[in-house]
């Protein structure tokens, strides 16, 4: 009788397993990079970008998000686009989303004393994965380039 549970019960334990449905992989949520153009720069770059620049000792520079016209000589028929635009002091920076997308063409301008700005300069070009971590990254590197972060 023993032989005959044993022999019952195998079975049943292996009908058991082979109902089971595979394991589902976890489905990743969508990367922030993904979301809407005005929903990422609003709820996650601008501040990320904010708290880089506390990290490094500014606490009053103000970020905009506004769709205007790129205020360079020259280019003032062209037609509107995002931008990103800092102030603190007397010092202002735009970064320019040319494609209201964070990876298409961008460009960046800095000015002092509220001056138009006169050199419209690419920005992230040769970069062919664009995240939020890299976007704050290369937007202190182009200002600590004009030497606004640090000095010499």
């Amino acid at each position: 009788m023993t032989e005959e549970n044993k022999a019952n019960s195998t079975p049943e334990k292996a009908n058991t397993a082979e109902k089971k449905p595979p394991a589902k992989k976890k489905e990743k949520p969508p990367a922030i990079e993904d979301k809407p153009f005005t929903e990422f720069m609003e709820q996650h770059f601008t501040p990320s970008l904010k708290d880089a620049f506390a990290s490094k000792g500014i606490d009053e520079i103000e970020l905009a998000l506004k769709k205007e016209k790129i205020p360079v000589l020259g280019l003032e028929s062209n037609p509107d686009c995002w931008q990103l635009q800092g102030k603190w002091s007397n010092r202002t920076f735009a970064i320019y989303f040319i494609d209201e997308d964070i990876k298409g063409q961008k460009a960046f301008t800095c000015t002092i004393d509220s001056k138009q700005p006169s050199t419209l300069e690419s920005f992230m070009i040769d970069e062919r994965r664009v995240n939020l971590d890299l976007l704050v990254l290369y937007t202190l590197q182009r200002l600590n380039g004009q030497k606004w972060l640090t000095r010499n």
